[in-house]
């Protein structure tokens, strides 16, 4: 029977219970969820599990193949990480909302069609947005939030109606940009992926969620716009330019920022697109490469922000300029933090190097010396800004005099969780390159590649402390492309929402006088000696209607 059960539906389920529920029994039930489903998916065979039809198209709402059973597991691990660090969170609506979510994600990396990656994918949105919505203070970033997605949804939608109305055929597989409904497609994810000119959605959202709702979301909106984005569109040329983009992007506005929530929010876009360039390239290597950094990126991107998540729990700040000699009094969470920042920079023995190396290996194989150069300089980039800048702000700068403990059990017991996961993948990486989708002998830990990156991390770091004057921190606030929406949009609406009833009143009076002023002029030449009231031969009354059925014909073959 395991064989048919869908893992997101357990999700599903379990959140009902997590809403009804109290106390232990809903601990027990949060926590067993993502376990218990953890082990029907790989229970599941591989092929099309559940097929069927919708509208007289087929559907196949559970699919299995090596992509997608490594992203389920990846969001399963986090699902249960998530939970265990949300255990004490007060607020009844978070956690049950980000089982949704996260059984939604599922959905997405388990459909085997269009049509039920559409419907989860509108799901997903409903629950990232209620995770956010529940956090106090957070209900314009959520309308802001889901405002954006509902339009990444409507291109999504009208680009599966267009493929399918033009194709016939609802499977979900890799495309090519040859027609409207395919360039629709690929702005719909393009949009969960943070990409440009929409990449501010995220750091504007992400950090006003709860200190565990941050965690959930951090895992699992962009990570499924990378599953989709490496099942259809892999070796999309644009797609290099646009993780490109993204990577600096990311690593400017992270070095700009006050908020250590938002220094992780924008390390986010600048991490989605090391995965976004390597789909671009497209080979074996860069696909394995990008799928592979997905899952460690979920890992290491959930450590930090728990442990900053603990910082914002234990002292209610979080600004750096209000942060500092944290490591005394919170000696675990700032061990984690630093777990965490030396993966994401791709440290030797962390996740992280096992994974990005591989992208930038596979630019380097195709002769892209551009891409990898550039990709070598954004990886100093994120040790300059989630390497070090994170935990020297907020733990080891200036003492702020602050002396909070560390956080609650369950919270230390999922840093630990995800620490270990960090570090064991990085030691013992073959496991993940078993599940990646493509074959592969890639060997990460070769004398030349590790020497080079401890010589990168270096220099970066040096170059860190010798700016750290330039780069300390001050409050103040980043302008990012929302301000068009946030506040440029509304004082334009505000504007002519007093301009247009004086314009309103000034056509309507004058349409009024123009039209008076007609219908006397009218009324004066059809009385008799007027102009029309005169009486007219018939062959000049036959000629005018000849002129106006001849205007009438222009007028309507025109």
């Amino acid at each position: 029977m395991l064989e048919h059960v869908h893992p997101g539906i357990l999700l599903a389920v379990a959140a009902a219970l997590a809403a009804a529920l109290r106390g232990p029994l809903r601990s027990m039930v949060v926590l067993a969820a993502p376990v218990a489903a953890l082990y029907v998916l790989w229970q599941l065979p591989a092929g099309a599990v559940w097929q069927g039809e919708f509208l007289g198209y087929p559907v196949a709402p559970l699919a299995i193949d090596k992509l997608s059973r490594l992203f389920a597991t990846v969001f399963l691990i986090m699902g249960f990480g998530g939970a265990l660090f949300a255990l004490d969170q007060p607020n009844r609506l978070e956690v049950p909302a980000a089982l949704v979510y996260a059984g939604s994600a599922l959905g997405v990396v388990l459909a085997g069609d269009l049509l039920t990656v559409f419907v989860c994918w509108e799901l997903m949105a409903v629950g990232s947005t209620l995770v956010l919505w529940s956090a106090p203070g957070a209900r314009a970033a959520s309308f802001r939030y889901v405002m954006v997605h509902l339009a990444g949804g409507v291109l999504l939608m009208a680009g599966v109606v267009g493929h399918v109305a033009q194709s016939g055929s609802t499977a979900f597989t890799a495309f090519t940009l040859d027609s409207p409904a395919h360039w629709m497609i690929l702005a719909g994810f393009l949009v969960n992926a943070a990409a440009p000119p929409l990449s501010a959605w995220l750091p504007d959202a992400y950090p006003e969620a709860s200190w565990s709702g941050t965690v959930f979301l951090s895992a699992f909106t962009t990570k499924t716009a990378v599953y989709v984005l490496l099942r259809g569109f892999p070796g999309t040329d644009l797609l290099v330019y646009v993780g490109l983009f993204m990577v600096f992007y990311g690593i400017i506005y992270a070095l700009l920022e006050n908020d250590m929530r938002r220094i992780l929010a924008y390390s986010i876009v600048n991490q989605v697109g090391f995965m976004v360039a390597g789909i671009g390239i497209g080979t074996e290597m860069a696909l394995n490469g990008a799928a592979a950094h997905a899952f460690t990126h979920i890992l290491y991107k959930a450590l930090l922000l728990m442990s900053a998540g603990s910082v914002l729990r234990m002292t209610a700040k979080r600004k750096c300029t209000d942060l500092g000699g944290l490591f005394r009094t919170m000696p675990l969470t700032a061990t984690c933090g630093i777990i965490g920042a030396l993966s994401i920079s791709a440290f030797p023995l962390t996740s992280g190097f096992v994974s990005k190396s591989m992208i930038s290996q596979a630019a380097a194989d195709e002769h892209l010396f551009a891409v990898w150069l550039l990709l070598t300089a954004a990886s100093a980039g994120v040790f300059l800004h989630a390497g070090i800048k994170f935990p020297w702000f907020v733990f080891f700068q200036k003492d702020s005099g602050l002396r909070p403990s560390d956080p609650p059990l369950s919270m230390r017991l999922a840093m630990i969780l995800f620490s270990a996961l960090c570090i064991g993948l990085g030691i013992f990486y073959e496991p993940l390159y078993a599940m990646l989708p493509f074959g592969t002998s890639y060997v990460p830990y070769t004398a030349g590649h590790v020497v080079a990156q401890l010589q990168l991390l270096l220099f970066s770091g040096l170059a860190f402390f010798v700016m750290l004057g330039l780069l300390r921190r001050t409050l103040t606030i980043t302008v990012d492309t929302d301000w068009v929406y946030r506040r440029l949009g509304p004082t334009i609406a505000r504007a002519l929402g007093r301009g247009i009833p004086a314009v309103d009143g000034a056509i309507r009076a004058a349409s009024l006088s123009l039209l008076t002023g007609l219908g006397v002029a009218f009324a004066r030449a059809a009385r008799p000696g007027g102009v029309l009231g005169r009486p007219r031969e018939t062959r000049v009354m036959v000629l005018w209607v000849a002129v106006l059925l001849v205007a009438y014909l222009l007028a309507y073959y025109i």
